[in-house]
């Protein structure tokens, strides 16, 4: 053991595709053609975050619970995108239609975008993909949904960005989440040595 398991995300991307597309076939492969990369973040707002909840039984004979389970799971992917496009604001908004409009007494074009309305917010798959040198991970996320609101600042000395706060949704067939790691991360090696 030493620092050759230690893990330095020097390169991060996000990537997106509808519910139901295949999944890449390990990490070493390019991602298929229906999954797109939502683009630049901030190096800084890449968080992964897990939130269980236990219920316990206390017993007047010990100042510890005596017994534990886990009742519910959650986990959230947060990023602030960088890039200002249709499909971030989708992403990052929950669904939403652009339509463009031309304005009836003439003059430029202009597109309008609509968030979704309440209850049609789109699911979505998620791929995080992690790399540093030799070692890469990607942590597919089958069902997730932008779940919260939305928070900017317009600063004049500061580039705005767009909050993506995403939701890992389960289901009853599968994991909801689960990660691809490298076949050279040896410290993940199951066999015995």
């Amino acid at each position: 053991m030493g620092a050759e398991n230690v893990f330095i995300p020097q390169q991060a991307r996000l990537w997106l595709a509808p519910v139901g597309t295949a999944a890449p076939d390990g990490v070493a492969v390019p991602m298929p053609s229906a999954w797109y990369d939502i683009g630049l973040f901030t190096p800084d707002s890449y968080n992964w975050k897990t939130d269980p909840k236990f219920e316990e039984t206390r017993a007047h004979q010990s100042n510890y619970a005596v017994r534990r389970w886990q009742t519910e799971d959650a986990a959230t992917i947060e990023v602030n995108l960088l890039e200002w496009t249709l499909k971030s604001f989708q992403a990052v908004y929950g669904g939403g239609t652009i339509e463009e409009v031309t304005p009836s007494g003439g003059g430029a074009a202009y597109y309008k975008f609509t968030p979704p309305a309440i209850g049609a917010r789109t699911e979505t798959a998620a791929c995080i993909e992690l790399i540093d040198g030799p070692k890469k991970m990607r942590r597919m996320v089958p069902r997730c949904e932008q779940a919260e609101g939305v928070e900017q600042s317009f600063e004049k000395t500061a580039a705005s960005t767009l909050p993506l706060r995403l939701s890992v949704l389960g289901g009853d067939v599968g994991a909801p989440y689960y990660d691809l790691l490298s076949g050279t991360w040896a410290a993940f090696d199951p066999t015995p040595a």
